[in-house]
């Protein structure tokens, strides 16, 4: 018996070993081997709400699994316990961890700093309808979405946050609402039914047989003037005046291939070219000079001798006088003219003194 029982103790005892081997084994194999692999630990801030990302949320980088979500906690928790409250910045502050090669693990080690110096953002995305979340990693424009200020040392690689196009929607569908609400619907509604009531009574005030002989009578004008405008169309003489155009046409191409006219063209452009160089060179403002000069000497000039000037003209008009009076004699009387003796002496006014 007592045998029997220490063999029975030595088999309990065994297999509670092999049990808890087993065992250990197993949850090696399920998530051990997640403390042994390479990981990178960052974190960002969000200062909007993170509702629907969760501890192991997905992370991804444009759609590529990276690693996980590890924690979400308040800034006033962890950064600022120390800080007056009404200093406190609030931040929500989510960690999350890059897994995978020890490659792609030292890879984002080495280059972090670079990518958000370029424009890497964490952004909160939906995953479904269902309202959970991920965190996405993107490359976005910096000077757009600048890093939120704060003033502690981050305890692990930090990523600047961006807002999310679903807080985005939901932000303006917010506003979108407080408008509407600001807007006074009730007044609009009631302001909209007194513009139906009162058309309903200018309406009833219509004339209707008034309105519908007025109608009648516009579109008989407007059918009678169509019908006018057809027929003139119809009676124009369309025809001949496509072939007075193109006979025009015609004579047109007949012209601008004349030789002469491209030898006019020609001279035209050569007696242009004179004109130019005339006036780029000097001598038209020489000529035109020396022109001026000449009409100011002939102003002085006549301006010296006026009174002589004068005195001829009354000379050859009395000299005109007498030449027409002969010329009217010898119309008449040629042969008394040339056969009579000299005519008498006719006095005639002295000149004019100065």
């Amino acid at each position: 018996m007592i045998m029997e029982e220490k063999q029975h103790n030595y088999r309990l005892g065994l297999f509670v070993i092999v049990t808890l081997a087993i065992a250990a084994v197993i949850l090696f194999i399920l998530g051990g081997r997640s403390l042994l692999e390479p990981k990178l630990t960052f974190e960002t801030y969000f200062d909007k709400s993170v509702a629907g990302l969760e501890i192991g949320s997905p992370v991804k980088f444009r759609g590529i699994p990276m690693g996980t979500v590890t924690a979400i906690e308040g800034s006033e928790t962890l950064y600022e316990t120390e800080v007056p409250m009404e200093q406190r910045k609030r931040y929500i502050v989510v960690r999350g961890k890059v897994t995978g090669s020890r490659e792609r693990v030292n890879g984002w080690e080495r280059e972090i700093d670079k990518f958000v110096a370029l424009g890497l953002r964490a952004q909160t995305q939906l995953i479904g309808i269902t309202g959970q979340q991920y965190l996405a990693l993107d490359m976005l424009d910096p000077k757009i979405h600048p890093p939120l200020p704060f003033d502690w040392k981050p305890e692990y690689f930090y990523i600047p946050s961006a807002p999310s196009l679903t807080g985005e929607i939901i932000a303006g569908a917010q506003k979108f609402m407080v408008s509407l609400n600001e807007a006074r619907i009730q007044d609009l509604a009631k302001n909209l039914n007194k513009l139906v009531v009162t058309l309903d009574a200018k309406v009833e005030q219509i004339d209707a047989g008034a309105l519908s002989a007025e109608a009648i009578g516009f579109l008989k004008d407007a059918r009678r003037t169509v019908q006018d405008i057809d027929h003139v169309v119809t009676a124009a003489p369309i025809a001949e005046a496509a072939r007075n155009f193109s006979s025009a046409s015609a004579r047109l191409d007949r012209l601008l291939a004349d030789p002469g006219l491209t030898q006019t063209v020609e001279n035209t452009a050569a007696l242009t070219a004179r004109l130019r160089a005339l006036a780029e060179s000097g001598e038209l403002d020489r000529v035109l000079k020396d022109l001026d000069e000449a009409v100011k000497r002939a102003n002085a000039l006549l301006a010296d001798n006026q009174y002589d000037v004068r005195v001829i003209i009354q000379d050859l008009r009395i000299i005109a006088a007498n030449v027409r009076v002969l010329s009217e004699t010898l119309k008449r009387y040629p042969a008394g003219a040339l056969l009579s003796g000299p005519p008498e002496k006719i006095e005639h006014q002295g000149k004019e003194s100065k």
